[in-house]
């Protein structure tokens, strides 16, 4: 029998509602994975074996009485340690807050729990949450389980790496840079940055500021579309906690399937491996009947220049103390070189930059008309090195540049989802597909189209 940690999330939660296996069964299984091999990964920070035995416990209780738990029924999921978990210490990765210790439960985390997921661990972040690296003083540094020299990704380097390696079915991350969708890519999975204003967020503990409220979201990683697609049916629960949800179906009109393939938006520098990933999954989509073209997509450059501004406005109005009390030499380096390739704007240019926002988004939705869905690179370069960024400034340039579509479309508000392809030698390698607002369920078939015909992921021991 295959071992119950190596199941998709959509398979236990079947044999959990046919009681072929029970909720708790499962929860150990998970629970004896990550006593195996997270010490060798170091990607679940906080453990919490006995409430998610309680919690699987009641999982089982709801099935024994005929009642179906949700769509994610016993399937066991780690949080992240940014959003806030009751009883549990919201970090961010940093030393700071190492006893910031929530009161109240997210909107992410309750609509998990509804769904009858089961927490078993919160898992790493660097500081500030600010790198496509997971390394902080706090935590220390989460390896890859594909390859140790390889980053897992950032800043959900944790949940990834906790997904790939078998210690959970699904992870939840959040994305204001690509900090879903990029550690999915570095570590083999599905990704998904979901619309702005699909799922609700909040954090009991400050409100947020203003970059943050508009481009940041929770979202899943899993090694299955399918388990995107039940995570994603639990997330988008409303909450009224967050003003900014928005309350729409979760599938939408019917669409033509023709595609846009952008090999390299805005001439940004791609590699070798990366354009051949891209091709195959065209002729993948094309194979399943998809019509594909090749063809520019509208302006992402000025995109993700809105992201930096935005992103270190909200740095340079309240967080500049902290980086300094909280002294994490990485955070510290990045944050200097985001701040120097985007310079404070005057009132004035902060104002224009956010019309112009909106014609970009403009542009935008008029090209999803005709192309519902754009197939385009995850990143510019396979995964980094450990620790590339902080090499040198000309090296955090070459960073900065090949993650250029992870930076973009979080300003706009729309929605992506990484999907592997396979490897290049030991380096997992894949592609991103973005759609118009709420169009989540076109990248899911888009997705599943591509996922069909490469090799199935599966949960893999660290090397």
């Amino acid at each position: 029998m295959t071992e119950l940690w190596k199941l998709s999330a959509a398979k236990m939660a079947q044999m959990v509602r046919n009681r072929e296996v029970s909720a708790v069964e499962l929860t150990e299984a998970h629970l004896a994975r990550l006593a195996a091999v997270n010490t060798r990964l170091n990607a679940v920070v906080h453990e919490m074996p006995e409430e998610a035995l309680q919690c699987a416990k009641a999982v089982d209780e709801r099935v024994a009485r005929g009642e179906d738990p949700g769509p994610l029924c016993g399937a066991p999921i780690t949080t992240k340690v940014t959003t806030d978990q009751k009883g549990q210490a919201t970090t961010g990765g940093l030393t700071l807050n190492r006893l910031a210790i929530s009161a109240s439960d997210s909107p992410i985390v309750t609509n998990i729990r509804k769904a009858g997921g089961i927490i078993i661990g919160r898992t790493a972040t660097p500081a500030f949450s600010v790198r496509w690296f997971t390394n902080s003083i706090l935590y220390g540094q989460t390896l890859n389980p594909h390859d140790p020299s390889l980053t897992p990704g950032g800043s959900s380097g944790g949940a990834s790496a906790s997904v790939a390696a078998g210690i959970c079915a699904i992870g939840q991350g959040t994305d204001i840079a690509g900090s879903v969708r990029y550690p999915a890519y570095a570590c083999g999975l599905q990704g998904l940055r979901p619309t702005f204003g699909r799922f609700p967020q909040f954090n009991a503990g400050a409100e947020r500021p203003f970059g943050n409220q508009i481009m940041a979201v929770s979202g899943p990683i899993a090694r299955s579309v399918r388990d995107i697609e039940l995570s994603f049916q639990a997330m988008a629960a409303p909450d009224m906690r967050d003003p900014w949800f928005v309350p729409v179906s979760l599938k939408g009109s019917t669409y033509p399937r023709r595609v846009a393939l952008t090999l390299a938006p805005d001439s940004m520098p791609v590699v070798s491996e990366v354009r051949k990933a891209l091709n195959k999954a065209a002729h993948h989509l094309s194979e399943a009947g998809w019509e594909v073209e090749e063809i520019a997509c509208p302006p992402l450059r000025e995109a993700a220049e809105i992201n930096a501004q935005l992103w270190m406005a909200d740095v340079r109005l309240g967080l500049e103390p902290y980086i300094r009390s909280e002294g994490d030499p990485d955070a510290s380096f990045v944050i200097k070189q985001m701040k120097r390739l985007s310079p404070a704007l005057s009132s004035d240019d902060y104002l224009k930059m956010l019309e112009r926002r909106a014609t970009l988004l403009r542009d935008w939705s008029v090209f999803f008309e005709t192309y519902p869905v754009l197939l385009c690179p995850s990143s510019g370069q396979l995964p980094f090195r450990q620790q590339m960024d902080v090499e040198s400034e000309a090296v955090f340039e070459e960073v900065y540049e090949a993650q250029m579509t992870q930076r973009a479309f979080p300003a706009l508000g729309l929605p992506g989802l990484s999907v592997a392809t396979g490897f290049a030698g030991r380096a997992p390698v894949g592609v991103q597909l973005v759609a118009g607002r709420f169009r989540e369920d076109i990248l899911f078939a888009a997705g599943k189209d591509i996922e069909r015909a490469c090799p199935t992921i599966t949960s893999v021991d660290p090397v």
